[in-house]
C-alpha cells in the first residue's frame, strides 16, 4: 500500500504508525493448477488488510524469495540465502529511518523462514525489533487446517489452493487439479534415519504439489485467511504497545 501514496501521504502515515508490515514471498511452482504467485499473493493479502485495520505502514510486497529448490519447474526465480538477507535487512534499515523501528515480516513461502530469523536477531542488535509471522506455522491456523482437510499438506495442497481460490477464483485451474493430486507427493521433503535430506522438490514430487489440492474450496480459503488476518492483527497489537524496554536487547551480565 505504502506505493500507493505520494510523499506527502506518507509523511503523515508515518509519523502516526508505529507498525510496518513487510509482506514477502516467491515467485516459484505451485503445482499444475496454482499460479507462481501464489506465496506473495498470500502474504499481500494478509499484510494489506490488517495495514488498513490498523492504519499501519504495508510495504511493497517481495515477490521473489530463496526458492532454488524449485529451480526445475519452468518460470520459478530465486536469490540467493545472502542476497535475500542483506535485501530484506536494508528495508529495515530505510523503514528504521523514517523512524518505524517495529516491523513483522509477513512471509508466505517456508524457503525464506530460516533467513528471516536471522535477519530478526541480527536487527534486534541494531534497535531494530522485527517479527516473522508465517500464516501456516500458526498455531490457531493449524488447529483449522486440521478441521478443514484430511490431508496435510500446505505446499500447493488443499490449504494453499482454498487461500488462491478465496483470493481470486480465475488463478485457480480446477481442471489440472487431478494431475496435480496424481504427482503429488505426501509430504515435502523428506529424511534419512531422522537426517533431513538436501532434495529439491522434483526428487519427491513430479507434480509439485503436496498431497491433494482437490480437497480446497473458496469457502475453506476464507476461512483461513480469516484466522490468519485476526491471528497478524493481535500480533501487531501487541508489538505497537510493547514497551521499548522489553524490545531491547539486554546488556551484557555484570
Amino acid at each position: 500500500m505504502l506505493e500507493r501514496l505520494s510523499w506527502l501521504r506518507a509523511r503523515e502515515l508515518f509519523r502516526t504508525a508505529k507498525v510496518a508490515l513487510i509482506p514477502v514471498g516467491s515467485t516459484e511452482q505451485h503445482g499444475q493448477h496454482l499460479p507462481l504467485g501464489t506465496d506473495f499473493l498470500t502474504a499481500q493479502t494478509l499484510a494489506e488488510s490488517v495495514a488498513k485495520e490498523l492504519n499501519l505502514v504495508c510495504t511493497p510486497v517481495i515477490p521473489v524469495g530463496i526458492s532454488d529448490h524449485h529451480r526445475q519447474f519452468w518460470g520459478t526465480l530465486w536469490v540467493t540465502p545472502t542476497t535475500f538477507r542483506c535485501y530484506m535487512r536494508e528495508i529495515a534499515q530505510s523503514l528504521a529511518y523514517h523512524g518505524i523501528k517495529r516491523l513483522i515480516y509477513v512471509n508466505g513461502h517456508g524457503g525464506n523462514n530460516a533467513a528471516l530469523q536471522e535477519v530478526c536477531r541480527d536487527l534486534r542488535r541494531e534497535g531494530i525489533f522485527s517479527v516473522l509471522y508465517a500464516w501456516w506455522l500458526d498455531p490457531e491456523v493449524q488447529k483449522l487446517l486440521n478441521e478443514l482437510f484430511k490431508s496435510r499438506g500446505t505446499h500447493a495442497g488443499a490449504s494453499e489452493t482454498s487461500i488462491v481460490w478465496a483470493i481470486d477464483a480465475n488463478l485457480v485451474d480446477q481442471a489440472q487439479m487431478e494431475v496435480a493430486a496424481r504427482g503429488a507427493s505426501e509430504v515435502f521433503a523428506t529424511t534419512k534415519d531422522g537426517a533431513p535430506l538436501p532434495l529439491d522438490t522434483l526428487d519427491f514430487s513430479q507434480s509439485g504439489a503436496t498431497l491433494d489440492p482437490r480437497e480446497a474450496s473458496p469457502e475453506a480459503g476464507r476461512k483461513i485467511l480469516r484466522t490468519a488476518q485476526e491471528r497478524l492483527a493481535k500480533l501487531a497489537l501487541w508489538l505497537q504497545e510493547a514497551p521499548e524496554k522489553e524490545l531491547q536487547s539486554k546488556p551484557h551480565l555484570l
